[in-house]
């Protein structure tokens, strides 16, 4: 579980750069902020001993930014 969070940790980092450009769509930086709220808010799918709900939308947001970056033409750092 440690290595899966440091994992999300690196990503989130380098696609907090991607969430200033104009190159990515709306509604992907919106998918990407929801899933940090769902993160975030106390009301889960699974109680809170399991994070897994909460890392896989977290995940699925990310790879959905990175891809959206991708088809614009630029990368995270």
């Amino acid at each position: 579980m440690l290595g899966v969070v440091v994992t999300l940790v690196l990503r989130l980092r380098k696609s907090f750069r991607l969430l200033g450009g104009e190159e990515v769509p709306f509604q992907n930086k919106v998918a990407f902020w929801a899933a940090i709220a769902y993160t975030i808010c106390p009301v889960d799918l699974l109680p809170d001993p399991v994070y897994l709900d909460d890392i896989g939308v977290l995940l699925a947001a990310l790879q959905s930014l990175n891809k959206a970056a991708e088809r614009a033409g630029i990368t995270a750092r």
